[in-house]
């Protein structure tokens, strides 16, 4: 009887090898048509929820309101505290990218460079945390990011924001922390209310939109200022079209 020959070793590598390439192709491939897909459908339809919302250990307040029942005086404010050329960059804003980078290799305070588009991108697509984890958020963040600025356009973009974004423990959207601080709705806004809201932004959890002290209280005030010319020089103009 015949005895069947085994393939030779540089075989087998290769067809593993060959295999490996097919399945990361695939998986490639289902990623891209998946967050695609995702990113469309989010053009139309609110994120129901997102992975910050899952994880939050004591419950969650939110309320979806279009940008047309929220008070411009909001949109105003967070591009005052967070984005002050949301209008202008495609999604990244370079000079304040490299300036983190400078400021965090000279080993000052950690400062992060992100966008509104950046954090609309993280916010509904990705997770929060630090550690090793962080580094691959970052290269998603990327790639999201680019999927909304060039799906989604700017005043998408800030509709999901002032929805998803956390604004207070448990408390997610501009809707949801003007009836949890102010009593009333986020289309009701005054200046400085809108100013405190944006002021918690950075570290909701630590911070309060209700008699604020301290550095907030003074960051609020700065971002009430930066409002009036936000308006003046029209640089909430993309998301009014």
């Amino acid at each position: 009887m015949a005895r069947k020959l085994s393939p030779p070793r540089s075989a087998r590598k290769s067809g593993c090898l060959g295999t490996l390439v097919r399945w990361t192709f695939r998986g490639v491939l289902t990623f891209l048509l998946v967050s695609v897909g995702m990113a469309v459908l989010y053009r139309f339809v609110p994120p129901p929820v997102t992975l910050t919302m899952l994880f939050e250990p004591g419950g969650i307040t939110k309320q979806w309101e279009p940008l047309s029942r929220i008070d411009r005086t909001m949109v105003g404010a967070v591009i005052a505290g967070e984005d002050a050329k949301f209008c202008s960059h495609n999604g990244f804003d370079h000079a304040a990218i490299q300036k983190a980078i400078q400021n965090n290799e000279a080993g000052k305070r950690l400062r992060g460079g992100s966008t509104i588009s950046q954090q609309t991108a993280k916010n509904t697509f990705l997770w929060q945390g630090e550690g090793w984890s962080r580094y691959a958020r970052k290269g998603l963040e990327v790639w999201f990011t680019f999927l909304i600025e060039h799906i989604w356009g700017k005043r998408r973009i800030m509709e999901v924001y002032l929805n998803v974004a956390e604004t207070g423990i448990g408390t997610y959207g501009a809707e949801a922390a003007a009836q949890r601080y102010f009593h009333h709705s986020a289309a009701q806004l005054s200046p400085i209310e809108a100013a405190r809201i944006a002021a918690t932004l950075p570290n909701p959890k630590a911070r309060a939109a209700i008699d604020p002290r301290g550095f907030t209280r003074r960051y609020g005030n700065t971002i009430a200022a930066r409002s009036g010319v936000v308006r003046r020089d029209a640089l909430d103009a993309c998301v009014y079209q």
